[in-house]
């Protein structure tokens, strides 16, 4: 038994597996599950069902298809069915993953605003108390009159 090389491309082996591209495939089911999410669905299945009980109950013995208990659409309407809840899954399971890179990238940018409001509160903290240090033109004033008066009053 000879070991796999990792530093060479694997032979091409042929597989009875159909090939698909899997980001390609949940565009498509999104797509379709969007689909099926709208009114325009609900009529055109609406009209798809009524012109097909229609024909089946009006037109002529030879010509209709699927008699009363309509067996054959209760088989299509299953079988749409059975395509139709997968398809919304895998786009329910798509938009949950990307609802939770969007969550954690939000996540990401309020612990970075959290920390830049943090930041410049101490900065503002710090510039308070250095302007609590620092001699206002007011007090200047006051000092200096203080001392005018001062003077004034020696002989």
């Amino acid at each position: 038994m000879t070991a796999e090389r990792l530093d060479q491309p694997r032979d091409l082996r042929r597989t009875l597996r159909p090939h698909y591209h899997p980001e390609a495939f949940g565009r498509l089911s999104e797509r379709i599950a969007r689909f099926l999410g709208t009114a325009r669905f609900i009529v055109y299945m609406t009209v798809v069902v009524a012109v097909w009980v229609a024909w089946n109950a009006i037109a002529p013995a030879n010509l209709a298809f699927d008699p009363y208990p309509f067996i054959f659409l209760t088989l299509m309407l299953s079988l749409q069915a059975s395509y139709a809840a997968p398809l919304i899954l895998l786009a329910q399971n798509r938009q949950a993953d990307r609802d939770r890179v969007q969550y954690e990238q939000d996540r990401a940018a309020a612990d970075r605003n959290q920390a830049e409001i943090e930041y410049l509160t101490r900065e503002i903290a710090a510039l308070r108390m250095a302007l609590s240090e620092v001699a206002t033109r007011d007090y200047l004033r006051s000092e200096l009159q203080h001392l005018l008066e001062e003077l004034r009053e020696r002989p």
